[in-house]
């Protein structure tokens, strides 16, 4: 029974906060730190022979550390003070999920778009790495849903993933990869090297969690014959992992994503992903939240079930 309390509580509560706070600017956040220590290590490292080779040794060093620093304060605190633990563990899980942060910038990128284009553009560079100096509304539109559906994967469903296999620890180490590949795992002049193992590893540990969430994203919809569409589709895209959730939300609207953008001043030929190209509505945006919310409860489900489990056999 502690197992399980000490596993399934902090979930509850730092999903909870997440619902009610999202990520208020005043309150100091890991993943700025985890940032900054990448930004420090780029300055120093990136320049000289053997890029890749000391990349790829500053990210897993950060990763491996990460995991032990978080799994040896959890310890501690669980001999300490059982309550105590599962405090610490509630705020890891407040701070390493981003489910209505991102919600609420889809949403005020819709708003923006509907004042002017060029406040759309300005509100969805806020989200996105692409050039949006001249996006269209539609393209506007479409890249805040896009970036919705990966950003579930990534922001939400993935780091519970890891937290149900690995506890805090693994949430933690699995946002500094997901930090290390959002700041270095670009295939630019200056980060092809460099960048290349934080970019491989941010595939490896996204793999399973994209198909989930792509998976959940269809159970919330209650359609299964969208599996065929993401099967279709899910490949297509130049991510090994992005195209899953991409295209389940394709799917379970019946519109396009995909198509060329800039990205760096070059332009980069993205596939499509579905063949209805429709305008992007409000409706849509609604509609993808709500989405996006029943497969973040779908995922809570799901690890209550798997730990449920678990504590029953052990028992």
């Amino acid at each position: 029974m502690d197992i399980a309390l000490f596993i399934v509580l902090p979930v509850l509560i730092g999903w909870l906060l997440d619902r009610i706070l999202g990520d208020p600017i005043w309150l100091p956040h890991p993943v700025v730190l985890f940032g900054k220590i990448i930004a420090w290590g780029e300055e120093k490292l990136n320049k000289g022979n053997s890029r890749m080779f000391k990349g790829g040794f500053f990210s897993l060093f950060l990763i491996l550390l990460t995991f032990v620093i978080t799994g040896v304060a959890v310890y501690f605190l669980y001999r300490v003070n059982f309550w105590l633990a599962i405090v610490f563990n509630s705020v890891i899980v407040f701070y390493c999920l981003a489910g209505k942060t991102l919600a609420d910038e889809v949403k005020d990128v819709f708003l923006a778009v509907d004042r002017s284009v060029e406040d759309g553009r300005k509100q969805v560079a806020r989200i996105v790495g692409r050039d949006t100096s001249g996006l269209s509304p539609q393209q506007i539109r479409t890249a805040a849903l896009e970036t919705l559906s990966e950003n579930l994967s990534d922001g939400v469903i993935a780091p519970l993933f890891w937290y149900m296999l690995l506890g805090a620890a693994g949430m933690m180490a699995y946002k500094m990869i997901n930090t290390f590949d959002s700041m270095i795992g670009y295939k630019s002049e200056r980060y092809r090297q460099f960048g290349c193992w934080a970019a491989r590893i941010d595939d490896a540990a996204n793999y399973i969690p994209a198909r989930l969430t792509a998976t959940l994203m269809i159970l919330s919809k209650g359609d299964l014959t969208i599996f065929s569409f993401v099967k279709k589709y899910g490949r297509q895209h130049a991510s090994p992992n992005s195209g899953y959730p991409e295209s389940a939300l394709a799917g379970i609207l019946n519109c396009r994503f995909g198509g060329p953008n800039i990205y760096f001043g070059n332009v980069v030929n993205k596939p499509y992903i579905g063949n209805n190209d429709r305008q992007i509505m409000t409706s849509d945006m609604r509609m993808a939240i709500g989405i996006n919310m029943k497969s973040e409860m779908l995922m809570l489900i799901l690890l209550i079930f798997v730990w449920s489990v678990v504590c029953f056999i052990i028992r």
